[in-house]
């Protein structure tokens, strides 16, 4: 009798859990170049993808691969883009104010024009982006990413240099 008590209560919680998995529909949507504000795209596949304009402010991208995809004038405001791939992207006049980049891999990325207000990038890798022209960036949040010395940044501001080892 305990042992069905405690399963019911088990298979009640877990039901009251919401789904975190991926949802393959938002994701075709994306990938068909539809915005899809609030998605839930963790470990999307947008790689090499070209996405202009797209708006997936507020969505989970997080583990997405976003690597050499073109998604200029994009929104990813307020976006959990935690541990996503954006290796050699390009996000020119893309906003990601108040996104989540912690531990992204944006090496070799374009954020030329690109709105960073209050982007979290703790733990991103940033060598050889290309964020001089980036719009909102503080010395604060470079303090907490990581880049190299082909990183291009606004005048001022600098960035500590990876430790390898870690990647």
């Amino acid at each position: 009798m305990m042992k069905q008590i405690l399963l019911a209560l088990t298979v009640s919680a877990l039901s009251a859990v919401p789904a975190l998995a991926q949802n393959a529909s938002e994701i075709a949507r994306v990938q068909a170049g539809q915005s899809c504000s609030g998605c839930n795209l963790f470990q999307a596949d947008l790689a090499y993808r070209d996405l202009p304009g797209i708006d997936v402010s507020g969505a989970r991208l997080r583990q997405a691969n976003l690597s050499l995809a073109t998604m200029n004038q994009a929104s990813f405001d307020r976006a959990n883009l935690t541990v996503a791939n954006l290796f050699g992207a390009r996000f020119t006049g893309a906003s990601f104010r108040n996104a989540d980049l912690s531990q992204a891999v944006a090496v070799g990325a374009h954020f030329g024009g690109a709105n960073l207000s209050g982007a979290g990038l703790t733990g991103t890798n940033l060598s050889g982006a290309e964020l001089a022209d980036a719009h909102g960036l503080t010395q604060a949040q470079l303090n907490t990413a990581c880049g190299d010395h082909t990183t291009q940044l606004p005048a001022g501001l600098t960035i500590p240099a990876c430790n390898l080892s870690a990647y």
